[in-house]
């Protein structure tokens, strides 16, 4: 399978401003885990941390790693996880770390789908049916047809993406999609009539389709462009809204080289907030263009 070169990451430059934004800290309900660190078996010309077969900025999670970090989460009091990377499924102990959060709480995994086979499908039922908590299973997919998807994701991806879904639904699961929107002409009522159609094709019976606008970075940079100098979350923009849209206000993301903010900005050392879940439950100030799109569009991956 090939796919569109890997953009080399460089750190985004942040202009001068007379004043940063920041977000309160009002609680931690999520823990993300980079388990697929930024290795991922495609290089999908839009990806926001340049993952590809060759990214190793951040490496995969071990079990032991993780089950620590849960531990920790655990006493902080976490309500959910969530699961990402790169792509979860090249990490080798994604099931047994599956089962170490399924032991926590519930858990949503983000994932192209491309790896997910009919046995891979039926561990992840098992799993879901031996533990109280809900697996859900997110997958990435930029357009509804087969060109237009590879054009971003590289030759052979959606053919394989569909069939990692057929094969989640031959198991029992509802997946969703994940959708960033690559064409700025396209509406919202588009993209979900279009790929609802995809999910019932499939026999998704519950369209679930989240819709993401690009972040400006890494990739996407060169593939569109990067932020403009005005495009920055300013204290102004901040007045009256409610921090809770931000999912930095609730959330942190642990890689295996420490805990960020949030799962946008991983590639981003200012962004690194500390060794341990505990040092970074504080305000956090909104630097990036990143954060913009975040505040103009209410960027979450929460389900």
């Amino acid at each position: 399978m090939t796919g569109p070169p890997a953009a080399r990451w460089t750190p985004m430059t942040t202009p001068a401003a007379a004043a940063t934004a920041s977000v309160p800290f009002l609680s931690l309900d999520t823990l993300w885990l980079q388990v697929g660190g930024t290795v991922c078996n495609l290089a999908c010309t839009h990806c926001f941390i340049s993952c590809s077969p060759t990214n190793h900025t951040h490496e995969m999670m071990g079990l032991g790693e993780v089950v620590a970090l849960l531990d920790e989460a655990e006493r902080l009091g976490v309500r959910d996880y969530g699961v990402t990377g790169g792509e979860p499924f090249l990490n080798r102990e994604i099931f047994e770390i599956l089962d170490a959060i399924l032991a926590r709480g519930p858990v949503l995994v983000l994932t192209n789908g491309m790896l997910v086979t009919p046995a891979k499908a039926a561990r992840l039922a098992r799993l879901a049916d031996e533990s109280e908590y809900s697996l859900d299973i997110r997958i990435s997919l930029d357009a509804p047809e087969e060109a237009a998807n590879d054009a971003i994701r590289g030759r052979g991806a959606f053919r394989k993406a569909i069939e990692g879904m057929r094969n989640l639904v031959g198991a029992g699961f509802q997946p969703g999609i994940a959708v960033t929107r690559v064409d700025e002409a396209t509406t919202n009522e588009e993209i979900l009539e279009s790929f609802g159609a995809l999910l019932r094709a499939n026999g998704v019976a519950r369209s679930r389709v989240k819709i993401f606008e690009p972040w400006r970075i890494g990739a996407e940079a060169a593939r569109a462009r990067g932020y403009a100098p005005d495009e920055r979350v300013t204290p102004e923009m901040m007045e009256g809204f409610p921090p809770e849209r931000l999912q930095c206000s609730t959330s942190r993301i642990a890689t295996a080289r420490g805990v960020w903010v949030c799962p946008i900005l991983v590639n981003e050392d200012r962004a690194r907030m500390g060794s341990t879940i505990a040092e970074t439950l504080t305000s956090f100030p909104l630097y990036s263009g990143a954060c913009w799109t975040c505040h103009r569009f209410g960027a979450s991956c929460r389900v």
